[in-house]
């Protein structure tokens, strides 16, 4: 997965918009005074992070993620972007989204059913800190335009569910056309599942057939250098979320069958068991990180059965309970 954030260049130009004095908003982040001077703009995460705590400082507006998440001109849109008006039901174009985010940046869109609900959430992978409430919203803002987009205003999410405490319930509740949930505990949009697969009205066979396999020959040219069982890690971390994927799953992902990928595992000394355990034990310190995940929902994102479970396995990784790590790595 890339490193690093692909800010888009007309960034500056919308925060200009909104009325920000971009060189006050790059010193209040911290950031060099050409960063938005730059031809391909690259942030890490904390820097991305800084960036949009600065934006929500210097910004009176209370809405302005919710703004900045929303695009009308196609014409600015990144081709994961276009790709995703294109397809053919909601459904495909969040599962596009979440296969070619890989390309652009250390951040999944991951995609959790749940009875006849499914949720849509953002993991910042990379991250070491809570991320902005402002960056919430653009994420989150964003993820619903391709819906609306696609189905012509015919997609309405369940509810919002957000982990800060109560404020702009409103503005809020009229932006995403559901209720909200505070103190939740995740950033999520939440759909009926049978909603996902409403058509596109914008859907594109054509375009889809020109951008997808480009995306796709960008997507394995990113892979290729990675050695086996970083390949399998990468599967492993965008699909544990309320389920442990099958040694199955991961091979046909990987465009192989299971005996191949179990026969090339042992040739370089690996299996599939390791991996699990290993992309687990590397997930778990992430979220441990984020002090608003409770840690039956740790469990949960990481494919446990239940608390218990999860609770075990950390303390044979770490000799110590996950609440117990949590303070000690919060000090």
């Amino acid at each position: 997965m890339n490193q690093h954030f692909r800010i888009s260049n007309l960034l500056a130009a919308r925060l200009a918009e909104q009325g920000l004095l971009l060189p006050a908003l790059l010193r209040l982040a911290g950031l060099p005074a050409g960063f938005f001077d730059q031809e391909r703009i690259l942030a890490t995460t904390a820097e991305l992070f800084a960036l949009y705590r600065a934006i929500g400082e210097m910004s009176p507006d209370p809405g302005i993620g919710l703004k900045l998440g929303v695009e009308e001109r196609i014409e600015r849109y990144h081709p994961t972007a276009v790709v995703a008006v294109c397809s053919r039901s909601y459904r495909d174009a969040l599962q596009r989204m979440a296969r070619y985010k890989q390309l652009t940046c250390p951040e999944q869109i991951r995609l959790t059913k749940a009875g006849e609900e499914t949720t849509v959430e953002f993991v910042f992978t990379a991250a070491e800190e809570i991320e902005p409430e402002l960056l919430v919203d653009v994420a989150l803002s964003w993820i619903l335009s391709v819906g609306r987009r696609g189905t012509g205003g015919q997609i309405v999410p369940l509810r919002l569910e957000l982990a800060r405490h109560a404020q702009n319930r409103e503005l809020l509740e009229q932006h995403f056309g559901c209720r909200v949930r505070y103190k939740a505990g995740r950033n999520a949009l939440v759909f009926r599942d049978r909603d996902l697969d409403r058509p596109f009205v914008t859907h594109n066979e054509e375009l889809l057939a020109a951008l997808g396999p480009q995306l796709d020959n960008e997507l394995e040219a990113q892979t290729k250098g990675l050695d086996l069982g970083e390949q399998v890690r990468h599967c492993l971390k965008r699909s544990l979320a309320g389920r442990r994927p099958t040694i199955q799953d991961v091979a046909q992902e990987l465009g192989m069958s299971s005996r191949t990928l179990q026969r090339r595992l042992g040739e370089a000394s690996l299996t599939f068991q390791k991996l699990v355990e290993d992309t687990r034990r590397q997930l778990a310190h992430h979220y441990l990180r984020q002090s608003t995940v409770e840690l039956s929902g740790v469990a949960f994102l990481l494919g446990y059965e239940d608390s218990n479970s999860f609770f075990r396995a950390f303390h044979g990784w770490e000799g110590t309970t996950p609440g117990e790590w949590r303070g000690m790595v919060a000090r």
